[in-house]
């Protein structure tokens, strides 16, 4: 995921916030039950500007993946083009993993900021490239699209202890996060950062979790998994 420049808050109506607190927000004990997001299109904006997840068109961010002795590379670029999911218009990231040069999956997603500024992801087109020239889409979802709904990557204004709902599709995408820390320190090799937001991540379908971190002003900068999954940052380019 990316980031790069200020965030420009603005207050939505107190109905709004209430929805999003009430629905978009996992608390404890309540990920299973039924999700329905209320999703007005004039509440959002393709213009994405959270300090900690903003997204600026032109912008390539590349990641080294580290799994044992393999080392994958990541690339996610901030497109300029847009897509409509549920009304919202949406900005595009290409997302790719090469191995040695050879395409191991590629992903569009689409992301919008509503009006109190938290970062909302309303699908995923992904493609998992197989051996003998197949090809896995089961992790694609659409907001809108057989009972999927959006759910929020990064909350306006993060407090430790948040919960909230990243995706939602049953069965196929139910990934959650949680805030649990503001100001961790993070050196990775395109730099050192302060001041990191850091988070735990999961899906209700699988025993793997992680931990991630993201500087204001870059993005996320590094993740942990606990299968020994290890990515960092290696490089910013904007054109």
């Amino acid at each position: 995921m990316i980031a790069i420049n200020q965030a420009h808050p603005v207050l939505c109506p107190r109905s709004f916030r209430f929805i999003l607190c009430a629905i978009a927000l996992a608390p404890e004990g309540e990920a299973r039950e039924p999700y329905q997001p209320v999703i007005n299109p004039a509440n959002f904006s393709h213009v994405v500007s959270n300090p900690y997840f903003p997204l600026v068109p032109g912008t390539t961010m590349t990641f080294l993946e580290q799994d044992g002795r393999e080392k994958r590379e990541n690339k996610v670029t901030v497109l300029r083009d847009t897509k409509i999911v549920k009304g919202v218009k949406c900005l595009i990231i290409h997302d790719t993993v090469t191995l040695n040069g050879a395409l191991l999956e590629e992903t569009l997603e689409y992301y919008a900021q509503d009006k109190e500024g938290a970062v909302w992801l309303f699908g995923e087109a992904s493609k998992e490239f197989k051996s003998f020239g197949r090809v896995d889409m089961t992790g694609s979802w659409e907001a809108g699209v057989n009972g999927a709904q959006p759910g929020i990557v990064m909350p306006a204004r993060p407090k430790v202890g948040d919960r909230y709902r990243q995706q939602y599709m049953a069965n196929v995408a139910e990934d959650i996060g949680q805030i649990t820390a503001l100001n961790e320190s993070v050196t990775v090799p395109a730099g050192a950062y302060g001041g990191c937001l850091k988070t735990r991540e999961w899906s209700m379908l699988e025993s793997v979790t992680s931990k991630k971190w993201y500087a204001k002003g870059v993005g996320l900068v590094r993740s942990e998994s606990t299968d020994g999954e290890v990515s960092t940052l290696i490089s910013v380019a904007r054109k």
